[in-house]
């Protein structure tokens, strides 16, 4: 009975204090994005929307992932949580990430980034928020979370900032 409570206390708090890494979800095109793969590299974790005044930061968002590849992942995740600007399907969102910004960085599957179904990895991310007294940037379409090396957030980014500002080039550089 020991045995059977301290490996079900060890293993909640290891879920609990878990990091970046326990994620794995879905790609845009299929497959899967396991974000074990990314150890050793920083990740910019961006909700993203087609039929939004940022969208344009998708251009931003491409130069930084090919200015610092290697050292910088980051994984876009369409959601339409904000005034319905991210209405398509995940075929018409691949298409049009392609055909308008040439996208090569990985792009999940689209989820919820706010309310009762807010998807475990947004939800994981705005706790981390919170907890560390950093802002919440999901008050619209392209909030930044930004990940170091190793699965800890050390820092988000409003809507607003653009992905090639100082602000965000201070953590790459």
């Amino acid at each position: 009975m020991k045995t059977l409570f301290l490996t079900l206390l060890l293993s909640s708090t290891l879920f609990f204090a878990g990091n970046i890494y326990q994620f794995k979800v879905n790609g845009l095109s299929g497959g899967s994005i396991n974000f074990n793969d990314f150890k050793g590299k920083k990740i910019l974790v961006v909700n993203t929307a087609s039929k939004c005044g940022l969208t344009p930061q998708y251009e931003g968002l491409e130069a930084l992932y090919k200015k610092y590849k290697g050292k910088l992942v980051i994984v876009g995740f369409p959601a339409n949580n904000f005034k319905g600007q991210e209405p398509g399907s995940n075929e018409e969102i691949s298409e049009f990430c392609q055909k308008n910004y040439g996208v090569t960085f990985p792009m999940a599957s689209k989820v919820s980034v706010s309310g009762d179904d807010i998807a475990p990895i947004y939800k994981y991310l705005s706790e981390e928020a919170k907890k560390k007294g950093l802002e919440n940037p999901l008050t619209w379409n392209f909030g930044k979370f930004l990940i170091d090396e190793k699965g800890e957030l050390i820092a988000t980014f409003s809507p607003k900032t653009k992905p090639m500002s100082d602000d965000v080039l201070k953590y790459l550089n």
